[in-house]
């Protein structure tokens, strides 16, 4: 591809490049959030869209600049609309660009909505990876039934290859046995467990993944938890303040998790401060800290944000992929010739 060119992908084949690649999609976020802990990382405020009279419904516009090894820039335009659940359509769609550090210039134009849930998947899979450390791990509980945690309880698979049951619970019950049906596909081995409430699966599930539509916390107690376990808070807006001031505190962002009425935020508001947040899964990785803090607390949450340099990353690997499997149109002279030739 030249200089001028633009690479445009679809979401049909981000989908198919990014097939059976947990592994190395893990890889690359810790990646990612290791430069960001390091410093090397630039990330605006996000900017959120919302409209009069649409309370859950937003479009949120992600920039970001990812150095080290990636040393690339760009953005993701990520719109949430719940309510497209009961029109049969997907809740998120996204556009992602990457721009050339070298002119600034596009070079790709891709679907994201599949990039968000993978790296979000993935974010959350590494996060258990470092922070539960029993195992084996045979069975997950997961709150919610959308795509995120489809996407999670694949990318766990990955790191816990022995989880033999999954539990589940969402408020619809039909959406509850739809994904059951799409998790059997992706492993008939599995044992899917649909649960009557939310507190059946809480009690039963060492690694607990949350991923809802909630805008306040709805869960206001967490108690009959298996011993030390972790909650994969990848909604954010679930737990109530005192859940999140009685456990330990994982993030990816202190300062952006603590934002937009999160729990931790919420949290942050009603005791004036962030001790409650041990440290960032970046220092993990980079050694920084040692995981588990010295602390009697039997609870771990971790609470990832969900940060703009993740979409850069996994969109320059499947930038690369997508060259070395032919996938993509390269659009020629996107940019305009110069005023001067023209």
């Amino acid at each position: 591809m030249t200089q001028d060119n633009v690479l445009i992908l679809t979401g049909n084949e981000i989908y198919s490049i990014l097939e059976n690649q947990e592994q190395k999609i893990i890889e690359t976020i810790g990646l990612a959030y290791q430069a960001h802990a390091r410093g090397n990382t630039f990330m605006p405020p996000n900017a959120y869209l919302r409209f009069p009279g649409m309370d859950r419904e937003r479009i949120i516009a992600k920039p970001a600049y990812l150095g080290e090894e990636f040393d690339l820039a760009g953005i993701k335009w990520i719109a949430s609309f719940p309510g497209n659940l009961e029109k049969n359509l997907e809740r998120a769609s996204a556009t992602l660009i990457l721009n050339s550090l070298d002119t600034g210039h596009p070079t790709a134009i891709m679907e994201s909505s599949i990039i968000s849930a993978k790296r979000t998947a993935a974010s959350a899979a590494l996060a258990a990876r470092c922070l539960y450390l029993q195992e084996p791990v045979l069975s997950v509980g997961l709150i919610g039934c959308g795509v995120i945690n489809f996407e999670t309880v694949k990318f766990l698979k990955s790191v816990y290859r022995e989880i033999e049951k999954v539990w589940i619970f969402d408020l619809n019950p039909e959406r509850a046995l739809q994904f059951k049906t799409q998790c059997l596909k992706f492993s008939s081995s599995w044992e899917i467990l649909i649960q009557d409430s939310l507190t059946d699966v809480v009690k039963k599930s060492p690694i607990l993944s949350i991923a809802t539509n909630a805008i306040t916390p709805f869960i206001k107690v967490i108690d009959n938890h298996p011993e030390n376990a972790l909650i994969l808070h990848i909604s954010l807006r679930d737990l109530s303040p005192e859940i999140i001031l009685n456990s330990n505190n994982v993030v990816d962002d202190v300062e952006q998790v603590c934002s937009n009425q999160t729990s931790l935020h919420l949290a942050e508001q009603q005791v004036g401060n962030r001790n409650f947040i041990s440290f960032t899964i970046g220092d993990l990785l980079n050694e920084e800290k040692i995981y588990p803090p010295l602390s009697d607390k039997p609870l771990s949450i971790f609470s990832p944000f969900g940060l703009g340099i993740l979409d850069i990353a996994i969109a320059k690997l499947v930038q690369q992929l997508a060259g070395e499997q032919n996938y993509g149109i390269s659009l020629p002279s996107f940019l305009p010739k110069s005023w001067i030739e023209r």
